[in-house]
């Protein structure tokens, strides 16, 4: 992509370096980005089989030496971890806007992300476990301000080249997630779980190096801190984040001394946290006096697509779980003779939306210009029933499966790409739905709050197994499913009521 940058004829006025006809800096951040998705999406397609590798879950033919976890655990630490990442988001925009700016923020969270996978490259429970959180710190400071750094390169929103340039940025994502488990997975699955990691983390690292060299094409407000933290501010918030500290140490010191400290009692705090504070911030801002009626309105309408978003990822998300470990011990593992490493199917996802988008957006804007384009009820309708009922499909290669046979991996092509399809009915209108009810009062982190649904729908996922629940098993597999189709069925019999709540908005 890189050697893609063009330059302008010399000589004439203005003329300069371009990526496909966009600001030279939209170049370091597509790579950036890319990178950053290489190392998050190798990582992730390696965390599951990692952590029951060696264990009474694993049915491996390759290399041991995970962390002999069960198959429920793994799915409870992959859905916190997926859930935090994207929680973070909203400290890693305050960061941004109040305290770095966010080109400094982006340089600091690629440090933090690329000694995270250092860590998952070392042994050990606590090197995993640290090595987790960092990379979900530094991807949560990194997601919130990478894409407003993408904004900062256009005159205003009516620049006509800004929606172009984040459909090329949104490339890059798509690009580094599909290259991951070829690379990652395969070193990491195939040769040495630690070795992959480290990969993950020497991805991160030529980001990282390309965006510190890349720096001075960016635009100078991405250097600013929009609204600064005052002195007293400052003060405030270290006190209260001390007191947090001293307050969990002293805690878990006292567990730990009692001999009573299990792994849940890390885990089902922070799951419980992931559920409590999308409700606590969509009941402030509901809550907020100064929104008028029909701000009140929209956000009332709003709660009926956060709900519905966070099922559909409830569900989407275990394509990196419960189907990761469907495809690693109960598929063939093989297309015409040719054997693969079941981490190679998390770049279905990716291909799908890169071969899919353009179709989508076309199809829309052809439907638009017939007057017969499904409005923001229907698509959101489409995506929960599609996500549903793929996991109804999920259920007959699970039944055939039960006594020991191994299925075919087009089982599991097909749902990753039916799964796809509903994405593409439900995200995009969920980012768009997103902005246009947003009060004024908080049409900064209205974005924030749509990431909230997929910390929603993940800590779900992980409180159940946390309980004890089967997430592997057919009847709970049959039970999401039928909560997502029967979501989309309730939003489209109540349509006329959301709409109403929605009021202008279509």
């Amino acid at each position: 992509m890189a050697s893609s940058l063009a330059k302008a004829s010399t000589g004439t006025p203005g003329s300069e370096k371009t990526f496909f006809g966009h600001p030279r800096g939209l170049a370091t951040l597509f790579m950036t980005e890319m990178w950053e998705r290489f190392s998050y999406y190798g990582m992730r397609a390696l965390l599951v089989l990692y952590l029951v590798s060696g264990g009474a879950d694993a049915a491996r033919g390759s290399q041991d030496g995970g962390l002999a976890m069960t198959g429920a655990t793994a799915v409870a630490i992959y859905s916190v971890y997926v859930s935090m990442v994207y929680l973070m988001a909203m400290p890693g925009g305050w960061f941004g806007d109040r305290v770095w700016g966010a080109r400094k923020t982006v340089a600091i969270a690629g440090f933090v992300i690329m000694a995270g996978h250092g860590s998952l490259a070392l042994p050990g429970q606590a090197a995993f476990f640290v090595g987790l959180a960092l990379v979900a710190a530094g991807s949560g400071l990194l997601k919130a301000n990478i894409s407003t750094m993408v904004g900062h390169l256009y005159d205003g929103p009516d620049d006509p080249r800004r929606d172009g340039g984040f459909t090329l940025f949104y490339i890059g994502i798509n690009l580094g997630a599909f290259i991951a488990p070829f690379v990652v997975g395969t070193v990491g699955e195939k040769v040495n779980w630690h070795l992959g990691f480290l990969l993950a983390a020497a991805g991160m690292g030529i980001g990282l190096i390309q965006f510190l060299f890349g720096t001075k094409h960016l635009s100078e407000k991405s250097s600013v801190v929009p609204n600064p933290l005052s002195a007293a501010e400052r003060n405030s918030m270290l006190v209260k984040v001390a007191v947090v500290v001293v307050a969990a140490a002293a805690f878990y010191g006292v567990i730990v001394g009692m001999g009573v400290y299990t792994l849940n009692w890390a885990l089902v705090p922070i799951t419980l946290a992931g559920l409590l504070i999308p409700v606590a911030v969509l009941v402030r801002i509901k809550r907020d006096k100064d929104l008028d009626k029909s701000e009140q309105s929209k956000m009332t309408g709003y709660i009926w697509f956060f709900v519905a978003a966070a099922i559909f990822w409830m569900i989407y998300d275990q394509g990196g779980s419960t189907l990761s470990l469907f495809a690693d011990s109960k598929t063939t593992g093989t297309v015409f003779g040719l054997g693969f490493p079941a981490t190679w199917y998390q770049s279905l996802n990716p291909l799908f939306v890169m071969s899919l988008a353009p179709v989508f957006a076309w199809l829309w804007l052809w439907l638009a210009r017939k007057n017969q384009e499904p409005n923001t009820i229907v698509k959101f309708t489409m995506g929960l029933v599609l996500v549903g009922a793929s996991f109804f499909i999920f259920i007959v290669p699970m039944n055939m499966a039960g006594d020991g046979t191994k299925v075919s991996p087009l089982w599991l092509v097909s749902i990753y790409m039916i799964q796809t399809i509903g994405e593409l009915c439900l995200s995009p209108v969920g980012l768009s739905v997103t902005t246009k009810m947003a009060p004024k009062k908080y049409a900064s982190q209205m974005m924030g709050v749509w990431f909230l649904a997929v910390t929603a729908g993940d800590c779900t996922t992980g409180l159940l197994s946390l309980a004890g629940v089967d997430l592997n098993g057919t009847g709970m597999i049959a039970m999401e499913a039928s909560l997502a189709v029967a979501a989309g069925f309730a939003i489209y019999m109540y349509r006329k009521k959301v709409q109403a709540l929605m009021g202008t908005v279509h």
